[in-house]
């Protein structure tokens, strides 16, 4: 992918974007997440049983949107409704953690807070529990709340507004075109995520950024269902009196239309694992991109790269500063998404055991891959849920193994791991042993060959530590590097 203004896309991102104050308008939800381990069906009835482990709790929906901007670097307002309960105020306790002003969010007797409960046995979701009432807000609390926005938005120091709309009752229309209305009086843009059937609702806005069902209901509304996708965009933009359009397709990427032409940007994702919360990332990246002033195609191309981020991902998690700078440097270098410098690695590793995945660490130098490695790297994965190699650095190699050795740079043999399907994350350490490599990312197994004895294993000791498991795995026979390249020389 290529950036019409990389260097300046790059300074943005480093910079946290100027730290506009952007103004979230939307549902507000708790997202709760059970984790545990199934191993028996219920005598009861024919069930599974979780036996309950650890559980998690963030929130969701337009408070999804709001983390992404903050972590972006954006002064966050929230303007939304919870109920008068214990959730209610976990909500705002959430909030208050990641520095955002809840000065908007209204707390109301007559609904309860939405709450989103979501079970997972190993890495797998078992089920979801929802915990809301999907209706308008009485007439005064949604009175009080559109009037309490106006008033935030007509005092100043406002860059953007979010509708971020799950269809929960909050965004109604007249709510939503007064707001618009306001917004676009004072020059400031709006960006809106639709949801439902209503799409009237957003005339006026700068853009929306429709997933594909969502934009086939505009499409339809706007009379264009039978039209490709550009075509039908233009008529949406002219229909809703939109800026531009931004529509994500998944897999297939996503599409930027405008007046004067369309643009599509294809997937970055390598992998999809979860597509929780994709649209608040997109959105959001998009609208502090837009804040910071780079051009609308840059702020679309690093909006799709943010999805790519969060959907490689289980579970609800905002894209973070660090996260899209290693992606673009990864775009621009094509170098393989698995190769992460040490403090990517350290958070991708908490991120998978947040999600109740086992982390397995070996280490290694590859040399010349060959059968034993491969059988032994397979063996290794089946151990857990995912799996990172210490790759040795060429110095560390030439240490260890004498100057004639590596045979191939550390860059070509952490492309060579990163093919591998076995192989989750590649780290590169310079040390003479992974052990700091191990401690920083706190693995829950660690292999070594059966040739070793546990004693004999670097890491072991202090895996045991925290509680984790040290596996010695048995060896292909007759197959080494050494043995390799005895056999080339002869």
């Amino acid at each position: 992918m290529t950036f019409d203004d990389y260097d300046s896309t790059v300074q943005a991102l480093e910079h946290g974007f100027s730290h506009p104050r952007i103004l979230v308008l939307g549902d507000l939800m708790l997202d709760r997440h059970l984790f545990g381990e199934v191993k028996r069906i219920s005598p009861e009835a024919p069930v599974p049983v979780l036996k309950l482990e650890r559980q998690s709790q963030v929130v969701g929906g337009a408070g999804n949107v709001a983390r992404n901007l903050a972590k972006l670097g954006a002064r966050v307002s929230m303007a939304a409704v919870v109920g008068r309960d214990a959730d209610g105020d976990v909500v705002r306790s959430c909030l208050a953690a990641e520095a955002m002003d809840a000065d908007l969010i209204l707390s109301v007797e007559d609904r309860p807070t939405t709450v989103k409960t979501r079970l997972i046995g190993g890495h797998q979701q078992m089920l979801r529990i929802d915990s809301e009432l999907a209706a308008p807000l009485a007439p005064s609390d949604q009175a009080f709340l559109t009037r309490s926005v106006i008033e935030k938005l007509s005092g100043g120091g406002i860059a953007a507004v979010v509708l971020s709309d799950y269809d929960k009752g909050v965004l109604t229309r007249a709510t939503c075109r007064t707001v618009i209305e306001t917004a676009r009086q004072l020059g400031i843009p709006v960006f809106a995520d639709p949801k439902g059937s209503d799409m009237e609702k957003y005339r006026g806005a700068t853009t929306l950024t429709p997933n594909r069902s969502e934009f086939a209901i505009l499409a339809a509304q706007a009379g264009a269902s039978d039209l490709p996708l550009a075509q039908a965009g233009l008529k949406v933009l002219e229909w809703l009196e939109l800026g531009f359009l931004v529509v994500t397709r998944s897999e297939e990427g996503m599409s930027l239309i405008r007046r004067d032409g369309a643009m599509d940007v294809p997937a970055t994702a390598r992998e999809v694992f979860d597509v929780t919360g994709a649209g608040d990332t997109v959105i959001s990246a998009l609208c502090i991109a837009l804040c910071a002033g780079l051009g609308l195609p840059d702020a679309v191309r690093l909006s799709n790269v943010a999805g790519g981020v969060v959907v490689a991902r289980i579970g609800t998690a905002p894209a973070e500063t660090s996260d899209l700078l290693l992606a673009l440097e990864q775009e621009r270098t094509s170098r393989p998404g698995k190769a992460l410098p040490l403090e990517h690695a350290t958070k991708q590793v908490a991120r998978w055991i947040q999600a109740g995945e086992r982390v397995v660490f070996t280490n290694g130098c590859f040399d010349i891959l060959h059968a034993g490695h491969v059988d032994y790297l397979e063996a290794s994965r089946r151990c857990g849920d995912r799996l990172v190699v210490g790759l040795n650095s060429d110095a560390s190699v030439r240490r260890l193994k004498g100057p004639n050795r590596p045979v191939h740079s550390q860059d070509d043999r952490a492309r060579v791991l990163s093919a591998l399907g076995a192989v989750d994350a590649v780290v590169v350490f310079d040390e003479e042993t992974p052990l700091n490599l191990i401690l920083a990312l706190r693995p829950d197994v660690l292999t070594k060959g059966a040739d070793y004895t546990e004693d004999k294993v670097v890491g072991a000791k202090e895996v045991r530590s925290w509680g984790g498991d040290v596996r010695l795995l048995d060896l292909l026979e007759g197959r080494s590097t050494s043995a390799a390249l005895e056999k080339l020389s002869r």
